[in-house]
């Protein structure tokens, strides 16, 4: 198998005949062998229906079906667990990101390079809201992490199997895939390309859903929010012992003590939220480890016309 293409689904019944066309153009151009994988991530339309149809007309189309809702991460995974292909392309199924772009990612693939993803020059159709915050965090992360992960860039990308194997091997629950691929390292390259605006239907990605995965992303590869607690800590200690000299030189030496409830007031408010932004910021550190540590499976395939060893 050349190429496998793995296409994360939730509620895309819109999408899927149109991206099913256009991917199978792209590749009987390339004149390759490949499989279109199709992950229902637990979508309450007609997905799943309209992926067996198309799965009964054309073999190269195989799908998993989950039983529920596990997040876009986790069915990228349980593709990647799947695929069989010497390259491996990870696309979403709302059209943003062109299909045919492999194309081009399949040429820099024959030059040499293992990974080549997908760089965003405009994104059409998306409020000013979600193209800062998307900004800002993948600066903040670049800044954060010790590894170089890409800004603007998501998980539309190309990767051989030798790093699919890796991916197999990192057993953690709380999945942030782009960075782990450039934590794999290997040789790494992009094509750049305008964003579309998505074809129909909404997106599932909520700006709650985009906070947690922010958070998976910087939790996963940096300890600075950890260390920034640290130093907080010491900022609060020196303050409270100059203001603790300070009280006792103005009633031992200037024998002249004011009430001081509202600078007291103060104080324990500013220490008391420095406290509770410390103690979330570990909670979040150990909710993580508390899932590795529970060892459940990622995800529970309900149905799937892809053969399995046994």
């Amino acid at each position: 198998m050349d190429i496998s293409i793995i296409i994360p689904v939730y509620n895309e019944e819109k999408n899927i005949q149109h991206l099913y066309y256009r991917l199978t153009q792209v590749m009987e151009n390339l004149n390759v062998t490949y499989e279109l994988i199709f992950v229902n991530d637990g979508s309450n339309d007609a997905s799943i229906g309209l992926i067996k149809v198309l799965a009964k007309k054309n073999k190269e189309v195989k799908y998993i079906d989950f039983s529920r809702n596990f997040g876009h991460q986790i069915a990228v995974t349980a593709g990647l667990d799947k695929t069989i292909g010497d390259a491996v392309v990870i696309i979403d199924a709302d059209l943003q990101d062109p299909p045919e772009l492999i194309n081009e990612m399949y040429q820099k693939r024959k030059e040499g390079f293992e990974v080549i993803y997908a760089k965003r020059k405009k994104r059409k159709g998306e409020s000013f809201l979600k193209l800062w915050t998307a900004k800002i965090f993948y600066r903040l992360l670049s800044k954060l992490t010790s590894i170089s992960i890409p800004v603007d860039t998501g998980d539309f990308r190309m990767i051989d199997k030798k790093i699919v194997e890796v991916l197999r091997e990192m057993p953690e629950k709380n999945k942030y895939l782009r960075g782990q691929i450039s934590w794999v390292g290997f040789n790494q390259t992009f094509v750049e390309y305008n964003r579309e605006e998505r074809q129909a239907g909404t997106t599932g990605y909520t700006y709650r859903k985009m906070l947690n995965f922010a958070l998976d992303g910087i939790t996963s590869f940096s300890d600075v929010p950890l260390k920034v607690v640290t130093y907080f800590g010491f900022m609060v200690s020196i303050i409270a012992f100059l203001v603790s000299v300070y009280a006792l030189i103005v009633k031992l030496v200037w024998n002249d003590s004011v009430a001081g409830w509202s600078s007291l007031m103060i104080a324990i408010l500013f220490i008391g939220g420095i406290q509770m932004i410390a103690v979330g910021i570990i909670g979040e550190y150990l909710s993580r480890m508390n899932h590795n540590i529970r060892n459940r499976p990622l995800y529970i395939i309900k149905d799937s016309n892809i053969k399995t060893d046994g």
